[in-house]
């Protein structure tokens, strides 16, 4: 499992707290604690912390870097937010992200090839995220092809077929998970795949539960990489858990400990 560590986000009281202050040591602690807990990528979002997004995106970029030597997953709906980021990046890196329309594609598909970078690519388009498997496998299919075309290796691509919340259509969960058994294949190698885990359980009461679940449930279908809060122990054992009974690790009585090694 590719985790992918949620926390260092504007949207959270603590970090707009530190953006305000520009106070880099909480930032710091986060990117510590989160890469002790297993986290590959470290999410880096600006959200609605700052009315400078740039500069505020290079700020969080080079006090994480001042931490860990994590990847960073530059994380911002504004194209220039994330070369702002690419300039002071310093190692591997990841975009996220883009939707899937052919302009948005041709544009960061040749930008992640120029930095090397992995790139989360949405299977939504202008006209919305599609309600079918069909469609929505399509387009991932069309992801991929245009991957291959830009010359962006399958192994830094990271295709999100967007998970919707339970609570609003109980069908949906299932849905994707068909909708990922066939992303698996519409290529070899086959992408990666990734999701923003909390959208399955936003406004239940059983947060934790629902997203431990699914998560467990969507790597059974080849989900190999999820945005979550790494913090979260019992979340992070049944990732690390799922992968060691999928074979994709050695058994040993502290495996758990190794994963986050």
């Amino acid at each position: 499992m590719i985790a992918i560590a949620e926390r260092i986000n504007g949207m959270f009281k603590d970090v707009k707290k530190a953006i305000k202050n520009r106070d880099a040591s909480i930032i710091q602690d986060l990117a510590r604690k989160q890469t002790a807990a297993g986290a590959k990528f470290l999410d880096c979002n600006v959200g609605t912390a700052a009315a400078d997004q740039l500069s505020t995106m290079q700020w969080l970029v080079e006090s994480i870097q001042s931490a860990v030597d994590t990847p960073i997953a530059l994380d911002s709906q504004k194209i220039e937010v994330i070369k702002a980021g690419l300039e002071v990046c310093k190692s591997e890196v990841m975009i996220n992200s883009c939707k899937a329309d052919d302009d948005q594609l041709d544009l960061y598909m040749p930008l992640a090839v120029e930095h090397n970078a992995s790139l989360v690519a949405l299977t939504i388009t202008a006209d919305g995220v599609p309600q079918d498997i069909d469609t929505r496998v399509m387009i991932a299919a069309n992801i991929a092809a245009k991957a291959m075309e830009h010359g962006l290796p399958m192994e830094k691509l990271f295709i999100d077929p967007i998970i919707l919340p339970v609570n609003c259509d109980q069908k949906q969960p299932e849905y994707l998970l068909e909708v990922m058994r066939q992303i698996k294949l519409i290529s070899d190698p086959a992408p990666h795949m990734t999701v923003g885990l909390s959208n399955v359980s936003q406004g239940t009461s059983q947060r934790e539960l629902i997203n431990r679940t699914f998560l467990v449930m969507a790597m059974g279908a080849g989900l190999d990489s999820a945005i979550f809060d790494v913090l979260d122990t019992e979340i992070m054992d049944a990732a690390i858990t799922a992968d060691m009974l999928k074979d994709k690790m050695i058994y040993s009585d502290s495996y758990l400990k190794a994963a986050r090694m």
